[in-house]
């Protein structure tokens, strides 16, 4: 579809999130054509294929596929703690702000909340949050960290500092669970080995929906005792699914064919970046690493006006702030939506 058909048949450009996908023909074709059996019975082959290819992928035993991110995470705190526990993360952590209140619902656990450089924690601020063995301080069980960085702009560990917190975990006894809800993004910007990275953690979260366009799904990994456990939290959870291997599927054709074009969400992604950085109603911008896109509007401009305007010309965006906006790339998202996307970014 050219930029001229974008202007003549008005058509929206969505940019709320890299969720947004819809699967593509191919993606669907895997879909409709999977074999499929009773997951809760673990029977469904395409299910316990996706898991073992993700599994082998990251250097775990094994996996367990789940309808969302959340419910990955969750299941891996519920697991790895106990009530009472406190969990290290960053304040702008995934399972911190966008969970509901999951951490202390769910396992009655709760945070300490680090300010790391753009929502990355180091191994030397971990070690100063340790609580010692006090009967008065609460257990500190198990560390979170998140890559990429959602809140923070899409920002990304490197492999030095991943294998430090790793190192000082495994030596403290702590447990380590990765949100990896766009590790893919991480690993195409850094090219860096999924095994190598994977094996650093306990337990991680890998989700599907994203950058990687399925409609649905997440799978968590461990080792096999730590799966073991996590599918008797999950059907408490309710997450028990049962011919779910359609949406397996998906991912399996995601896993296949849209890791590497990850790189053109990030080089849009940039572009925007690039422009917003030039514009006079833009007060700051957050560095962009991959793709997500976060920026400050000016005093005076609110986020709700600012959607306001967007959404008069068919582009939708998300406030992350009284002042502050977001913008994802995703394969949904082509090169003739961003030249209408700068164009009418240049003229507000």
């Amino acid at each position: 579809m050219t930029l001229t058909d974008l202007i003549k048949y008005n058509m929206t450009i969505d940019l709320r999130s890299d969720t947004v996908t819809k699967p593509t023909k191919g993606m669907l074709d895997a879909m409709m054509s999977a074999e499929v059996g009773d997951d809760v019975f673990n029977e469904d082959p395409t299910v316990l294929k996706l898991e073992q290819k993700l599994a082998a992928m990251f250097g775990h035993d094994a996996g367990l596929f789940c309808p969302s991110g959340t419910m990955t995470n969750q299941i891996a705190i519920n697991v790895h703690t106990k009530p009472g526990d406190e969990v290290i993360c960053d304040v702008n952590s995934h399972i911190y702000n966008y969970e509901g209140g999951g951490i202390s619902k769910n396992s009655g656990v709760q945070a300490k909340l680090l300010q790391g450089d753009r929502g990355r924690i180091s191994a030397a601020q971990i070690k100063d949050n340790i609580n010692a063995s006090y009967d008065w301080l609460t257990n500190t069980s198990l560390v979170e960290l998140e890559n990429t960085v959602n809140k923070a702009g899409g920002s990304y560990y490197e492999m030095n500092e991943l294998k430090e917190i790793s190192s000082f975990c495994r030596t403290s006894k702590i447990k380590l669970h990765l949100d990896g809800a766009r590790l893919f993004n991480a690993l195409v910007e850094t090219k860096e080995d999924a095994k190598q990275h994977g094996t650093l953690f306990d337990s991680i979260s890998i989700c599907l929906s994203k950058g990687l366009g399925t409609p649905s799904g997440s799978v968590l990994l461990g080792n096999t005792e730590f799966i073991k456990q996590a599918r008797r939290v999950r059907k408490v959870f309710g997450g028990g699914m049962r011919q779910v291997g359609f949406l397996a599927a998906a991912g399996i054709y995601a896993l296949d064919h849209n890791v590497n074009r990850l790189s053109e969400d990030h080089k849009r992604a940039k572009q925007i970046g690039d422009t917003l950085k030039n514009l006079n109603w833009v007060k700051a911008i957050m560095p962009v690493d991959t793709n997500i896109v976060i920026f400050d509007l000016k005093e005076g401009i609110t986020a709700e006006g600012f959607i306001a305007k967007m959404t008069e010309k068919q582009i939708k965006v998300s406030a992350f702030g009284k002042q502050t906006i977001r913008m994802v790339t995703h394969l949904d998202f082509t090169d003739e939506m961003l030249s209408r996307l700068i164009e009418i970014l240049k003229k507000l």
